[in-house]
């Protein structure tokens, strides 16, 4: 892989373990400038702590950042503390993620919680970033999805899943959001599937997975500038394939906006 990379900042959400940290890894060790995102300031410390000791990672070029994706005021404020300190942002890499929990679980903020961490808190966080990520032409977002999107539905009419809950319904609908999301003209963003990996949302899908580093892998091929993409385009690994229908259908794109904006409490 080129050293295109060398030089640019990328965000990182949920960066301490699994795919979200080997992707930091391999993201530094190419000379990036990685912010590194945990649920909390001390996780991501001692993620930060972690890739220091790697050989060619500077420590000056690693920054750690925390907040609970379960509380949109910490999103708002990460996004402020970023854009602050980094005016202009080459990627974001929206990978932090949950599986859904047996038991329907609202947040504080009122939404079913992984409809909120995987889709919400990112929609946000895009948004409130999307100065820093246009300042310059190339800016990219990266969705890391899953081909679970494809069995996923989004309930209109009750999103939060309150009248029928099914962990692994609520599950595909937040990858779905957030599959069409890549699609929102606002920032050129994709969405990859990086294969069925050994993390610990493996149990959604099977009993074995490949490493994280690989990926972690195809996520790093699309953050590079080598890697030409198309806007709302869907990666399965290395492959740009058609992701499920409602995720190109400009309507969907739309109604989701709407939706988002409305459980954000964000006016765009």
């Amino acid at each position: 892989m080129s050293s295109s990379l060398s030089g640019r900042t990328v965000l990182v959400t949920g960066a301490t373990s699994g795919i979200g940290h080997q992707t930091a890894r391999l993201l530094a060790e190419r000379g990036a400038t990685v912010l590194v995102h945990g649920r909390t300031i001390e996780e991501a410390h001692v993620a930060v702590d972690r890739l220091v000791t790697l050989p060619g990672v500077r420590a000056d070029r690693l920054c750690a950042y925390g907040a609970d994706f379960a509380r949109l005021k910490e999103v708002e404020q990460l996004a402020h503390h970023v854009a602050a300190a980094h005016p202009h942002m080459d990627v974001l890499v929206n990978n932090a993620g949950m599986a859904a929990p047996e038991r329907h679980t609202v947040t504080a903020d009122g939404n079913e919680i992984a409809f909120q961490v995987n889709f919400l808190a990112h929609y946000l966080l895009t948004h409130l970033l999307e100065q820093a990520l246009t300042s310059d032409p190339g800016g990219r977002v990266i969705n890391v999805s899953s081909a679970l999107h494809r069995t996923g539905s989004i309930q209109w009419n009750d999103p939060n899943r309150t009248r029928r809950y099914s962990r692994l319904a609520a599950y595909a609908q937040s990858q779905l959001a957030l599959t069409v999301f890549a699609a929102d003209p606002r920032v050129t963003a994709v969405s990859v599937h990086p294969g069925i990996c050994a993390t610990s949302l493996l149990p959604l899908y099977a009993h074995e997975g490949t490493s994280p580093a690989e990926g972690a892998a195809h996520v790093v091929r699309l953050c590079d500038p080598a890697t030409e993409i198309v806007n709302g385009a869907y990666y399965d690994r290395d492959q740009r394939v058609s992701p499920a229908t409602a995720a190109t259908e400009t309507r969907t794109v739309k109604r989701l906006t709407k939706l988002a904006d409305l459980l954000v409490g964000h006016t765009a």
